[in-house]
């Protein structure tokens, strides 16, 4: 039988293999952008060599098919300090405020394998306030997450990072924060005493504590306008009174948001919730 050609897959098949997926793993594909969705199955199903059919069968009979399928089509990108502009403005702006507060919890909302997250807890330690502060990292998918609890990372990256850190103007230098061996550092355990990672789904999942900072950068723009706005709503909800939402570089708040909001740095997206 000749295979289906992935890059024939249309929005209405598309629409299929995600009602077939939330009627088997309780997992709504609806509200996300059409069209991120539909490259990313059309490339598992060309680097997987796969039809449509063949896609659907593996769903339908081998759940653990589907963590592999859920890793290859949720998105995955981030390293320390990355846009190292934001983390500047965070130190020069949020952690100030943060000063006067007895206790801190900072939300890392998809915060795949916890790079970023990392990268908070360094910039609280250089500020003196890692001991009073609780960072939550959290995704959907629960291998990355396993990556994040570990904290183990490839020693070709971090000079990259130790770039991104130098570009913050943070004192003290990246090695401080992780031990190298062979070709791979792993985080000390002093910076992830205070770090819980755990699995959260934006699409379904509400308030779990409340935050005085939540992070939450180029994860919108891969849901449908109705879902960001949900979104945005759950930040609103788990965010103390004048706590600070921090977004990606191409995402943004709606005009009828900045009742709720102010902003604090245009250019950086960085608001604070207002009473």
């Amino acid at each position: 039988m000749e295979k289906h050609n992935p890059e024939t897959i249309n929005f209405e098949e598309l629409a299929q293999l995600s009602s077939l997926i939330k009627h088997i793993y309780d997992f709504d594909f609806s509200l996300y952008a059409e069209a991120s969705i539909k490259r990313r199955v059309t490339r598992i199903m060309q680097l997987q060599k796969l039809s449509l059919f063949e896609l659907r069968t593996l769903l339908t009979n081998d759940f653990s098919y589907f963590e592999s399928f859920l890793k290859e089509i949720t998105v995955n990108v981030t390293e320390m300090f990355r846009d190292p502009e934001m983390f500047k403005a965070v130190n020069e702006t949020i952690i100030p405020y943060m000063q006067s507060y007895q206790n801190i919890k900072i939300w890392n909302a998809g915060c795949s394998t916890g790079e970023e997250l990392y990268s908070f807890a360094i910039l609280f330690k250089e500020a003196g306030l890692y001991d009073r502060t609780y960072f939550y990292g959290t995704d959907i998918n629960a291998d990355v997450l396993e990556q994040a609890q570990n904290g183990i990372y490839g020693l070709t990256n971090m000079k990259k990072y130790a770039e991104n850190y130098f570009e913050t103007g943070v004192a003290g230098t990246l090695s401080n924060y992780y031990t190298a061996k062979y070709d791979a550092v792993t985080i000390n355990h002093s910076l992830k005493k205070n770090v819980l990672f755990s699995t959260h789904n934006l699409a379904t999942d509400g308030v779990f504590n409340e935050f005085q900072f939540i992070s939450c950068r180029n994860v919108l723009i891969y849901f449908k306008p109705e879902l960001q706005q949900r979104v945005i709503d759950l930040f609103y909800d788990s965010l103390a009174n004048f706590g600070f939402l921090c977004l990606g570089s191409k995402e943004t708040l709606r005009n009828s948001d900045f009742k709720r909001f102010k902003v604090i740095d245009q250019k950086n997206n960085i608001y604070q919730k207002i009473a």
